[in-house]
């Protein structure tokens, strides 16, 4: 079942997104190496809080962490944990509010001290495969659509496209119909309605596009351990263009500054 949003409900996933974003610049700051992704989880969990809001990870199917913090070859899902951070590796870091009975969700992919030309190189095709799909995501298009604009930029440049995780429609849930691959073909799939509200969240690996599940039950890393990057915004299907609900500007504005 597909459950499209009126303006008042797309105001407060809005809302949870916005507080998403400015998490992701309050830890932006501490993101250095030597620092220990636990510290940034306690961090973002007071800041959510302390702002109205309730990390909508922590105890989701048994997680038990505010922040999925996953560095290097690690696609997804990695669990804070009391490791320093390394020179020259990079962070991905998917958050999720809920607030007034809706979700925000959003993942950004940090660089941690100086970190290789190749690597940095990913990070930015990444990006640019997210604003691609999100380019399609308006009414009369199809899921497909999305999926295809943000593989064929990313295959372009010889990266692998990560199959078995997909973005998804969100709003009263964190997960909502429909999935959205981040592979497919254009023309296929779901037609776009105003009111779909979807995050988009291409997952590339700089390498080969097969993944591995480990034990813990969360973590997934990269078959060949070369690095995955991984960027999400919340959006809203519009006719003509989408609109971006969470935001990086200020993330942004922390890291270039």
């Amino acid at each position: 079942m597909i459950y499209y949003k009126n303006e008042e409900e797309i105001d407060l996933v809005r809302e949870s997104s916005l507080l998403v974003a400015k998490t992701h610049a309050k830890i932006a700051s501490f993101i250095k190496p030597g620092v220990t992704s636990l510290s940034l989880d306690k961090i973002a969990e007071e800041f959510i809080r302390d702002n109205g809001g309730v990390p909508a990870f922590k105890g989701y199917n048994g997680f038990p962490c505010t922040l999925c913090i996953s560095p290097n070859e690690q696609i997804v899902h990695g669990i804070p944990n009391n490791n320093p951070l390394e020179d020259n590796s990079i962070l991905s870091v998917d958050c999720g509010v809920v607030m007034n009975g809706f979700y925000g969700d959003s993942a950004f992919t940090y660089e941690v001290g100086d970190v290789d030309l190749d690597v940095k190189k990913l990070l930015k095709i990444t990006k640019e495969s997210l604003y691609k799909g999100i380019d399609q995501a308006i009414v009369g298009n199809r899921i497909g659509d999305i999926s295809h604009a943000i593989q064929s930029h990313s295959e372009e440049h010889g990266y692998g496209v990560v199959r078995e995780l997909v973005g998804h429609g969100l709003g009263k849930s964190l997960h909502e119909s429909p999935e959205v691959p981040n592979y497919g073909k254009r023309g296929s799939g779901l037609k776009l309605k105003k009111g779909l509200v979807i995050a988009i969240e291409p997952m590339i690996n700089m390498g080969t596009r097969k993944i591995l599940q480990h034990n813990d039950g969360w973590t997934i890393t990269t078959i060949d351990k070369k690095p995955s990057a991984h960027f999400e915004h919340t959006i809203v299907v519009r006719e003509g263009k989408a609109e971006i609900l969470s935001s990086f500007k200020e993330i942004e504005k922390i890291i270039n500054g």
